[in-house]
């Protein structure tokens, strides 16, 4: 699935919106996950997880890219702290930031009323520079769904959905997102169940 099209952009139902993993999910990679949806589609699905961090620095990230050089490590203070996250198991040597819509170039594409994305090197000598988004968040990787794959698993209990909180998505409180999000949404994690209801 080529990311982000525009038809999905514009059609997708859960563009803008955040799974939570249930108990019931298969799959480890994605336990006590919380993914940012991009693009749905009646061609498939793509988004990140945003409460898993990769073992990098923003900073290490740039030095590594050759946005800055090792002895220039002075990010503005609002980018000083910025986590490197894991997006998920598609294509994880890739880069992504998603980000406030006060920043664009050419290769920005609006994923919500509010929230872009921008997958160029552009964004990080922006944010290096002080010239970037008010607020950002990098991934490296993401997570996509094949046709028809991410309603099956909503279907079998895999996932909660719910409109994703620009607050939520940006913070730095990785460890205690996913409980946040539940009791944002008002469900008690004790009282999530692994299996699907039938009347």
């Amino acid at each position: 699935m080529d990311i982000l099209q525009p038809a999905q952009r514009d059609n997708g139902f859960l563009n803008g919106q955040f799974l939570i993993a249930m108990p019931g999910m298969g799959d480890d990679r994605f336990a006590r996950a919380v993914v940012y949806i991009c693009a749905h589609s009646t061609e498939g699905a793509m988004g990140f997880i945003i409460n898993q961090l990769q073992p990098m620095r923003f900073s290490d990230l740039l030095v590594q890219l050759g946005v800055i050089g090792e002895a220039e490590i002075n990010l503005p203070n609002a980018m000083r702290h910025i986590q490197v996250r894991n997006g998920g198991p598609v294509d994880r040597s890739r880069g992504f930031v998603l980000h406030s819509d006060d920043f664009m170039v050419e290769s920005t594409l609006p994923v919500a009323d509010d929230i872009c994305l921008t997958a160029t090197v552009d964004i990080l000598r922006a944010i290096a520079g002080n010239g970037g988004p008010s607020q950002a968040l990098m991934a490296l990787g993401y997570s996509g769904w094949a046709a028809g794959q991410l309603e099956a698993e909503i279907a079998g209990n895999g996932w909660l959905t719910c409109p994703a909180s620009r607050e939520l998505l940006f913070d730095a409180d990785i460890s205690t997102k996913y409980d946040r999000l539940l009791h944002y949404i008002g469900i008690d994690p004790s009282r999530l169940v692994n299996d699907v209801g039938h009347a």
